[in-house]
This record gives structure tokens, C-alpha cells and sequence, in this order.
């Protein structure tokens, strides 16, 4: 699987990257079925997999539960993959809370840098809650990661948005956007091809509809073919479908040469 560059970042990412967010958490989640969370021993297995694949980019997010812990304690040559985590959601009691406080950004970079054992993170984004215009306006978590940047404790930084009118922001003052687009929904589109524009890097969640795609293939094909799109996340923690994913973003990849 050949890496695309993340944007101006300096990083490069396989164009399909695994989401952790089952190998930490199953509760209010939006999956179709429920699924209970994989040991120790398949967790390493699936990583393992992963990168024989080609697979060099894992999401992440302190709301996922035990997830940054387990990547910290369990993913083989850790220093060899590109990381993305997330600030300013906290999922606690079955429940999401938000902070988007600067201070709270920094103290939830160092509880990541801690539980991922590394001394700095590739990626961060702000996840937000919806209000993508006050978030960047009146929170300062941008501005705290942007020093974080400058500490050199994070590589580049920007948000998982839900707005055209954020994610069009956030292409134009910092690093990453994390983008929704899907055979559903394309309302974004605006938000990817700017980027494009500025050679920002974007990243796709929410490709697969969080599972409920009818055609997983026309999925890939709609998102790794349109221009400026660096990677899009999909998780899972079956080998099989693991497997068959990256088949059908291979063939996707291999048809566009």
C-alpha cells in the first residue's frame, strides 16, 4: 500500500487507516451490532496483521476508551506508526462531557504522550461537539496546540469537524481536517477540495457510515479517488474484514494508476 502525503505536515499515511475505537470502548457506540472488546492477544494479532498490510496510520481518542492505553502497552514497533489522537471530549459513566480549554488540551496531550509511551504525538485534533465556529473562536484549544506544536510535543494539529463553515476554518489556519464523507452524504466536499487548494491534509471518518455502507468497495472508490483526500479510517477488530478492506481499497488504488 503506497503512503500519500498528509498535506504539508511532512507525514505520510496510508491511504487506510485503522480506527481503535473497539479495542477500548463498546458502549454508545453507532456500529450495527454490538461486539465485545478484544484481548490482549487479538488486539496484538490485529496489529500485527495491520502492518503486514501496509497499514501505518491508527486513530485514536482519550473518549475511546482504553484505547491509547492498549496502543501504548500493545503495538509492536509503536515508533513505526503514525498516531492521530484527539482533545477536548471525555467519556466517562457511559457518557461524553467536552472541555475545550486550553488548559485542558495540554493536560490531555500529556495524559496521551503518557499512555501511548511516546515522546510526542504525530497528530491531534480537536474533537468536536458540533460547535465547530466556537470552538475555534472563544475555547483555545487551537491555540494551545499550536503551542504544543512549536514545543515540539505534536507534529501538526487541527480538528474532526461537522461543519463546512469549521472544517473551510480549520483548512485555512492549521494542519489537518477530519472530514465526513460518504455515499450518503458529500455536504463537505467544499471543506476537502479547499484543502486541496492549500495542500492540507484530510482525513476521512464516517467513510463506511460507521458500518451501514451498502458497497464497501464504491465507499473506497468515492473517498481515495477524490483528489486531496490523504487517508480515510475504518475501524474494526476482525482480521477478516480487515483483510477485505484493504483489498478493496488496493483494487480502488491499483484502478486509478
Amino acid at each position: 500500500m503506497e503512503l500519500r502525503h498528509l498535506g504539508s505536515t511532512g507525514i505520510d499515511v496510508s491511504p487506510l487507516g485503522l480506527g481503535t475505537v473497539k479495542i477500548g470502548r463498546n458502549e454508545q457506540v453507532k456500529y450495527p451490532q454490538g461486539f465485545e472488546i478484544p484481548d490482549d492477544q487479538a488486539v496484538r494479532q490485529l496489529f500485527e496483521l495491520a502492518r503486514e498490510l501496509g497499514i501505518n496510520f491508527i486513530d485514536t481518542a482519550p473518549a475511546y476508551g482504553s484505547s491509547e492505553e492498549r496502543l501504548g502497552q500493545l503495538l509492536p514497533n509503536r515508533n513505526d506508526w503514525v498516531i492521530m489522537t484527539k482533545v477536548g471530549e471525555i467519556f466517562e459513566n457511559g457518557e461524553s462531557h467536552f472541555d475545550f480549554s486550553a488548559a485542558h488540551t495540554r493536560r490531555s496531550v500529556e495524559n496521551s504522550l503518557s499512555k501511548l509511551k511516546r515522546d510526542h504525538v504525530d497528530i491531534v485534533l480537536v474533537h468536536s461537539d458540533g460547535n465547530d465556529m466556537d470552538i475555534i473562536n472563544n475555547r483555545g484549544a487551537l491555540e494551545e496546540l499550536q503551542r504544543l506544536k512549536q514545543e515540539g510535543l505534536i507534529r501538526a494539529y487541527g480538528m474532526s469537524t461537522k461543519t463546512v463553515e469549521g472544517g473551510s476554518w480549520i483548512v485555512e489556519h492549521t494542519d489537518v481536517v477530519m472530514a465526513t464523507y460518504n455515499l450518503e452524504t458529500d455536504v463537505e466536499l467544499p471543506v476537502i477540495e479547499r484543502a486541496r487548494e492549500l495542500n492540507k491534509g484530510v482525513v476521512i471518518k464516517k467513510g463506511l457510515q460507521s458500518g451501514h455502507a451498502a458497497s464497501v468497495e464504491d465507499a473506497f472508490r468515492l473517498v481515495l479517488t477524490q483528489p486531496g483526500v490523504s487517508s480515510m479510517i475504518v475501524g474494526t477488530i476482525n482480521a477478516d474484514h480487515l483483510r477485505s478492506n484493504v483489498d478493496a481499497c488496493n483494487r480502488v488504488i491499483n484502478n486509478m494508476a
